[in-house]
């Protein structure tokens, strides 16, 4: 990881409760992935270069790269993440993920209980079990990159 300084995942910086508390207003799903589509738009882009092989998230179907920043200036490194992918719904899943683990400490990240989120979202009984597969991965990508982090 690198120790360059990163914005916020997403432009405009929203918050995880925010993420959810839109869902919540959105009945159908229809509409829920015209938001995830949305959000993975807004999506801070990352450079052609950093879409390589090592930013590469393993066990996604569509392409996924993720990079990360500890600032290691705190009392504990505070971690903070950008991410893409080449699928539109797919963007979203990783906007929703680097929200839910950019800008807190390892120990935070690895403490974070994804699956109540995702499940208070409606992620898991609305998503292909493809994208579900994708959205794991990426997640356990995110965790053991906090993992090096506490070591």
């Amino acid at each position: 990881m690198s120790q360059t300084s990163f914005a916020a995942p997403i432009e405009p910086s929203v918050t995880i409760e925010e993420i959810i508390e839109n869902f919540s207003f959105l009945e159908e799903w229809d509409d829920r992935y015209g938001y995830l589509i949305e959000l993975g738009r807004s999506l801070v882009p990352l450079d052609e270069a950093e879409k390589n092989e090592e930013n590469r998230v393993q066990g996604c179907v569509s392409q996924v790269w993720v990079v990360g920043n500890a600032d290691r200036s705190g009392d504990a490194p505070v971690l903070t993440f950008r991410g893409a992918s080449d699928a539109h719904i797919v963007s979203g899943l990783v906007a929703i993920a680097l929200t839910l683990f950019s800008g807190r400490t390892a120990e935070e990240i690895l403490e974070t209980d994804e699956q109540a989120v995702f499940a208070e979202i409606g992620l898991g009984e609305h998503l292909t079990p493809q994208r579900a597969n994708g959205l794991r991965s990426m997640v356990q990508r995110l965790k053991a990159m906090a993992q090096t982090e506490t070591a």
